[in-house]
């Protein structure tokens, strides 16, 4: 049976100051009046119910999540004792889904992304999944097509179609992060999509993969399975865990090769990956500002204006291209030109002591 599998550890730390150490951008409203985390389990639920969802976070996040999540199950929240990468996190997934289910199909996505229409999006889904019905061996990507020369992604390069008939091709290459000249060559070349890190493939087949590629966290994997609803669990888990290699699925497995194909997503893709994201997800004003919460400004255009206290007010006067976004503790005004460099300022805070802030 296909399950959901999200993904939904990370800082956000570019969405800084409403996105913090313990409330991640997964945890945010930046679309619609569900979360990322929400509106990420909303979009599979058609083909996935609730009892067939799973999410990959970690002890600190797990009250939030359970919070957002009322209809998932202790059980159904997976934690990490610590961060280790998604091969380890994705690895941890499979053996629980295999204690409950031993023909386990796995969707896994992260819980930050805004996708669009669901409908398409399931219906990729479900292509993927036959896929792997068909080929219990495969392990099925998801590439966005890109729209711009992105320097911020990684990439897939496609080869000869997989099975005549199918939407999938096989992955020729897996290319890092490109600088801005190569990037426009793959826009301009076709053969290339952004690596989304959205996957379909079966639990035990992942599984084997570690263990023929990464055999240390095959065999720590192994072990933590064997103490599943065992009294011992969270201490097997606590050794375990953290003496795995910090490691992604895609340098792990992925990039190995075998069988690995990609699908081209037929579906609207965006990371939310910054503020300047939200310029993406709703409508402007006629001035060209995105405003969330309550704002008056006065020459004031191209800006991002961000408050979720509905009785505070955000004044502007005689601003162009900036940020601003308040929280009941911090305020960040940045220049949108800049907003990149969040991640420095985040780590001056650091620096200077300012954590109860991070």
């Amino acid at each position: 049976m296909l399950h959901a599998v999200v993904m939904a550890g990370g800082s956000g730390t570019r969405f800084w100051p409403a996105s913090r150490r313990a409330f991640p951008k997964q945890f945010l409203k930046l679309s619609g009046n569900r979360t990322l985390l929400q509106g990420t389990l909303d979009r599979v639920a058609p083909i996935i119910p609730g009892g067939r969802q799973w999410v990959v976070t970690n002890p600190s996040l797990a009250a939030e999540t359970a919070r957002q999540l009322p209809a998932l199950s202790s059980g159904q929240i997976i934690l990490e004792p610590c961060a280790r990468n998604t091969a380890p996190a994705i690895g941890l997934a499979a053996i629980h889904l295999l204690a409950r289910d031993p023909d386990a199909v796995m969707l896994v996505l992260p819980a930050d992304h805004v996708i669009s229409p669901d409908e398409v999006f399931v219906q990729s889904v479900n292509d993927a999944a036959s896929i792997v019905a068909d080929d219990p061996q495969q392990l099925v990507l998801f590439g966005v097509v890109p729209d711009f020369p992105a320097t911020g992604f990684g990439y897939i390069e496609r080869g000869e179609i997989l099975i005549d008939g199918s939407p999938a091709y096989r992955v020729a290459a897996f290319r890092e992060k490109p600088d801005e000249v190569t990037a426009k060559t793959y826009l301009a070349c076709g053969r290339y999509y952004w690596n989304c890190g959205i996957f379909v493939w079966r639990a035990d087949r992942i599984l084997a993969s570690l263990a023929q590629c990464e055999p240390d966290i095959s065999e720590k994997l192994k072990t933590v399975a064997r103490s599943i609803d065992e009294t011992d669990y969270d201490d097997v888990l606590l050794r375990e865990f953290p003496a795995m290699k910090s490691i992604s699925i895609d340098y792990a497995v992925l990039e190995k090769g075998g069988s690995v194909a990609v699908v081209p997503a037929p579906y609207t893709w965006n990371d939310v990956g910054s503020w300047g994201a939200m310029s993406e997800l709703q409508a402007a004003d006629e001035q060209g500002n995105v405003v969330r919460g309550a704002h008056v400004g006065v020459n004031t255009s191209g800006c991002i204006i961000s408050c979720n206290d509905d009785d505070h007010l955000i004044a502007t006067l005689g601003m162009s291209d900036c940020i601003v976004v308040h929280t009941a503790d911090a305020t960040l005004v940045a220049n949108r030109n800049d907003e990149q460099a969040i991640r420095q300022l985040v780590a001056l805070m650091e620096e200077r002591g300012y954590e109860r802030f991070l």
